[in-house]
């Protein structure tokens, strides 16, 4: 479920209509610590397997293509995430939250984080 291809491209996309405060807020983003990353071969694009620590919303799972970091420096690592969704079955996975990036240039996915150490859990506004 996370950080999908279906992101789009770098370029910029037609505005969306606007949305009230009430219908942002219905969303629950908040920060989370990379716990572990593991292979999922059986998923259609090259993706990871990430568990992540959401602090009082527990531990979750969620699948992310973002193979152009490596294990080890998405270990330990915080991204801003959507915790509300329901649970996406991918190739037999179930990911429960969407971990947020924004595409470069060339299509990866760079990963939304804080800029300074905050605890897992801490709410996005």
């Amino acid at each position: 479920m996370a950080a999908r291809a279906e992101a789009g491209s770098s370029q910029m996309s037609e505005a969306k209509p606007s949305v009230t405060y009430a219908e942002f807020d219905a969303i629950e983003l908040c920060v989370g610590r990379v716990l572990d990353v593991q292979p999922f071969p059986k998923a259609r694009n090259p993706s990871w397997k990430i568990r992540i620590d959401l602090g009082s919303l527990g531990e979750k799972w969620s699948s992310a293509q973002i193979t152009n970091y490596s294990a080890e420096e998405l270990i330990g690592s915080l991204v801003v995430c959507v915790c509300n969704f329901p649970p996406r079955n991918i190739a037999g996975f179930q990911s429960e939250v969407l971990i947020l990036g924004a595409p470069d240039a060339d299509g990866n996915i760079i990963l939304l984080s804080p800029r300074s150490d905050v605890a897992p859990g801490a709410k996005v506004f």
